[in-house]
């Protein structure tokens, strides 16, 4: 019996000393930032408060991603991530579009897609292109 009881005191030790903990604060939702955080506010655009969708172009130039919100251009995925978050609370539930070169690595792709999830735009499609 007591060799058991041993056992079972070296598993729970080693089970307590290989599990990792996750502090509960950074589970919490909360709106402090960080010391050096700078936030962003951009509102959006005049030309994007009244649309029936929103095509967002991928580009891929100087070994960069490059980002486009119906034409206009974006430096950072930051300033994107701001402009479609200010454009769903002006009009949620807005389609967009993603128009995304073939040179585009599709880890970029799937950035700018689960940022249009995250910012909860759901009506997300990509456009392709028709060769006749």
């Amino acid at each position: 019996m007591t060799p058991m009881i041993d056992v079972i005191f070296l598993l729970l030790i080693f089970f307590v000393c290989t599990a990792s903990f996750q502090p509960p604060e950074q589970v919490l939702p909360t709106q402090v930032s960080l010391p050096g955080a700078v936030a962003t506010e951009l509102p959006p655009p005049e030309e994007l408060l009244d649309l029936d969708e929103l095509v967002i172009g991928l580009k891929w130039s100087d070994a960069a991603p490059a980002w486009e919100i119906n034409g206009r251009r974006y430096g950072d995925l930051a300033q994107v991530r701001a402009v479609l978050e200010a454009t769903q609370e002006v009009q949620p539930g807005l389609p967009v579009i993603l128009k995304v070169e073939p040179r585009v690595p599709m880890e970029h792709v799937v950035d700018l897609y689960d940022l249009c999830r995250a910012v909860g735009l759901s009506r997300v499609q990509f456009a392709a292109r028709v060769e006749s």
